[in-house]
């Protein structure tokens, strides 16, 4: 079943260092089964350090990470800034609620990318790191007092392709019934 809906790319990041923060760049290029050219997080096993200590071998379901910068008036309603690449996101979206997305919903990116939805970021301490006191903003409650985890999603590439800045990006969701995302 495909939504069309009118989201698109703001921004793209990646960074060959494991830091918090990714630069902006022109175009970035996924690759298929691995994730972000050029980035820290490309590879077919896990990359992230806490994943890799814990067990080296898991598959990468974190290959591209992806934020909607509708999160950005969020927090700085209360106080935060945030641009671009700043939460360590590959793309930053705007127009597509991408925390409602059921997993296994795939995102055709520009012309050619195509990134499956895996799960939800899980916030962490180096957000505080980054600013103090923002890692609060990125957890909150639902009204049944489920956890809502607000720092973006994950995804694995399934199709090779550049992603630029204005990209259109079109959502195929799965067969019902959907199942909600979770941290991966």
């Amino acid at each position: 079943m495909e939504q069309t809906l009118s989201a698109v790319v703001l921004s793209v990041s990646r960074d060959s260092a494991h830091r918090f923060t990714k630069p902006s760049c022109e175009a970035i290029t996924l690759l298929e089964g691995l994730g972000v050219e050029g980035d820290a997080h490309l590879e077919v096993t896990v990359q992230h350090r806490s994943r890799v200590a814990a067990d080296p071998t898991q598959p990468n379901l974190r290959q591209v990470h992806l934020i909607h910068s509708e999160l950005f008036a969020e927090v700085a309603a209360v106080g935060f800034t945030l641009r671009p690449g700043d939460m360590g996101e590959n793309v930053t979206t705007a127009g597509i609620d991408l925390l409602a997305l059921p997993r296994g919903a795939r995102l055709q990116i520009g012309h050619d990318a195509l990134v499956e939805v895996t799960g939800l970021r899980n916030p962490c301490a180096q957000i505080n790191a980054f600013e103090p006191g923002l890692l609060k903003t990125m957890v909150g409650h639902d009204d049944e007092g489920r956890v809502i985890r607000k720092a973006g999603i994950m995804g694995i590439v399934l199709q090779s392709g550049v992603i630029r800045p204005g990209d259109k990006i079109t959502v195929d969701l799965p067969q019902e019934p959907h199942h909600a995302l979770d941290r991966v």
